[in-house]
């Protein structure tokens, strides 16, 4: 693996406290592969061989049941997916595909166990991210039980609106996608969007335009407990 790989790895902060032998052991049996557009990288049920690191690129991380799909989560460089399962050894409970062109490291499980007996630290930092991954999930699920689908876009849109600084983006993924995300159907979205009109945001295409932010706060709500995935 190149040292430029080695450094972004080492940059997050699941491995930046483990003693240096550690990442180098670590390191060792990973290797890093480039992946065209929507290839399935792991699918739900399999053993997790591998800890997957986003170099570059993104990666949609869903679950399917009954010929029904949802999209879970979004994943951009640099982070890892999927940690509970390489450390449980236990079946990956989501599938994972890359949105477009995408570099991933893939580092052995086995090796994360080994190391995770063996590295204080690094074992502190693991149980730091898997709490960190719990309270996020208790968030999103709040977020889909307590709230009307008007209300969740409505906080997504400000989450987004905190995350770039302006009251104008584009959206990180395509509607289709967002909606499963959010727990609705494409045409329920598109309703959703239609209803916020009257709080100032203006849907042209992906882009979106807050013209009345202290309108949309008032309707929205937000919640720390809910809408901050920081604490």
């Amino acid at each position: 693996m190149i040292d430029t790989y080695r450094k972004d790895i080492r940059g997050l902060d699941l491995f930046a406290d483990m003693e240096p032998e550690s990442f180098d052991a670590l390191m060792r049996g990973a290797y890093v592969q480039s992946f065209p557009p929507q290839i399935q990288l792991i699918s739900e049920g399999e053993a997790p061989d591998f800890l997957h690191v986003v170099l570059s690129g993104s990666v949609d991380l869903f679950s399917t049941w009954n010929g029904r799909e949802t999209s879970m989560a979004t994943l951009y460089p640099i982070s890892t997916f999927i940690l509970a399962a390489s450390v449980k050894n236990a079946p990956y409970l989501m599938s994972a595909r890359t949105l477009e062109r995408s570099r991933i490291a893939l580092l052995p499980s086995e090796d994360v166990r080994a190391i995770f007996d063996t590295d204080n630290s690094f074992a502190r930092t693991i149980v730091t991210e898997l709490a960190q991954c719990y309270r996020s999930v208790v968030k999103n699920t709040k977020d889909l039980k307590l709230r009307t689908s008007l209300e969740r876009l409505a906080n997504y849109l400000l989450r987004q609106r905190r995350r770039t600084g302006s009251d104008e983006f584009d959206l990180r993924m395509e509607k289709r996608r967002l909606a499963s995300f959010l727990g609705m159907t494409p045409e329920n979205l598109s309703r959703a969007f239609k209803g916020l009109e009257p709080y100032g945001v203006k849907v042209k295409g992906s882009h979106i335009a807050i013209t009345n932010p202290d309108d949309l706060l008032q309707f929205a709500k937000p919640d720390p407990l809910i809408d901050d995935y920081s604490i």
